[in-house]
């Protein structure tokens, strides 16, 4: 098992939010929701951010321990035209960007990884071993990546893409609750991903998704890559209960899924060769 960790490196201070500070709503295509949550005597605390990328509708998240003296951090799925307003954040947040991470290869927008690490010396890109794209750490199902004394563990969940993966936070007792999934497109909030390309399959997705989700506790928060109907939030009980198509037997989903008659990606054909780059296709030769 794979443990992602790096060395100290002290920031400035921050000032712990408060316990669930409401959403701030859009703000320049950001929605903002915070978790600064303590765990008994441990006094661990994860603060959480939901961005917005309003063109692919593609949400990114900042998660980070608040209550290590680095205050590392990390970014899921950020988009290359959100980039500056994603590291700002981070700065005014006075937090230490250690990871930048991407649940699977995106076909609709370019990743941001590759041009947050020109900007943030020390950075570390990540993406799964199965997507056979680059990256500086390459994760593998039951891998965990840390971050100060906080944890995501890696699920392999493909089937929207071959390597598509969840990263779920940790289930230790010192870890925060409820547990959270960033699913990417395998699981969307009552829906999924499309299985139709990049070694996409459905019978892959339906028991990636029975297997490696559904089995989370119910209150397990879901936070998926996009949402294109204005949902930010779900749990693994109310997919298990109301998803349209992962509801049904595999047959049935097989064959709605084989029925999508969905359009061809518009962005595709520039967003894949630089994903599998980190999203730098210049640097490919030196492993961005």
């Amino acid at each position: 098992m794979l443990r992602l960790s790096l060395a100290p490196l002290r920031v400035g201070s921050f000032s712990a939010m408060p316990a669930i500070a409401k959403a701030r709503g859009f703000r320049s295509h950001r929605m903002v929701k915070c978790y600064s949550t303590s765990f008994g005597q441990s006094s661990k605390k994860l603060l959480f951010r939901q961005l917005f990328e309003q063109e692919s509708s593609t949400y990114t998240y900042l998660l980070a321990d608040v209550s290590h003296p680095d205050k590392p951090s990390l970014l899921i799925d950020p988009v290359d035209k959100k980039v500056e307003r994603d590291l700002s954040l981070v700065k005014e947040l006075g937090l230490k960007l250690i990871y930048a991470m991407n649940t699977h290869v995106h076909a609709d927008h370019v990743t941001g990884t590759g041009l947050i690490k020109t900007k943030v010396p020390g950075v570390k890109s990540i993406i799964s071993k199965m997507s056979k794209s680059k990256a500086d750490l390459l994760v593998e199902n039951g891998d965990k990546i840390y971050f100060g004394d906080l944890y995501l563990e890696v699920r392999a969940t493909p089937g929207h893409t071959i390597g598509c993966v969840t990263y779920v936070t940790g289930d230790a007792p010192d870890q925060p609750g409820p547990r959270m999934a960033f699913t990417g497109d395998a699981l969307l909030i009552h829906g999924c991903g499309r299985t139709d390309f990049q070694g996409g399959c459905s019978h892959q997705l339906y028991n990636s998704v029975h297997s490696q989700i559904f089995t989370l506790p119910k209150d397990t928060l879901i936070y998926p890559a996009h949402d294109y109907k204005g949902f930010t939030v779900s749990t693994v009980g109310e997919e298990m209960l109301y998803n349209p198509r992962l509801t049904k037997d595999e047959e049935t989903f097989k064959d709605i899924m084989e029925n999508l008659n969905l359009s061809y990606p518009k962005m595709i054909d520039l967003a894949v060769p630089a994903n599998m780059v980190c999203g730098l296709q210049d640097l490919s030769a030196k492993g961005a």
